[in-house]
């Protein structure tokens, strides 16, 4: 069965800066229901943006930036690794996932295939 990246993009400038207790218990919720559905593999929020670092490699040289990097109007929060059988089961998912946030929230899933060993 395929896998798919669901990449967790976030308004940082108008989405409120920690989630709710009722959205955390929505969120596991669905987060049980997609483990026992056998399709949630791994999920994982990230920092801060101007807590990372970006590794950028151009002309032969490595250059290490620190954040906050430049301005966005969204930034990647967090990801999905799903397997699924298909594109469409993975975006449903992702539907769900956006689903169970209050209306303040700005946030879009891109939903990518990801490839390796073993992938078609």
């Amino acid at each position: 069965m395929p896998r798919f990246l669901s990449i967790i993009r976030v308004d940082e400038n108008t989405s409120p800066t920690e989630p709710s207790a009722e959205l955390m218990e929505r969120m596991g919720v669905l987060m049980e229901e997609m483990t026992k559905a056998g399709v949630l593999l791994d999920t994982g929020g990230l920092g801060p943006v101007d807590t990372g670092r970006r590794v950028q490699w151009s002309g032969g040289k490595a250059t290490v930036l620190d954040g906050p990097f430049t301005e966005a109007k969204e930034v990647v929060g967090g990801y999905a690794l799903l397997q699924t059988k298909d594109l469409d089961e993975a975006v449903e998912w992702a539907r769900r996932f956006v689903q169970v946030h209050e209306a303040e929230w700005n946030i879009t899933c891109e939903v990518r295939q990801v490839f390796g060993p073993g992938d078609e």
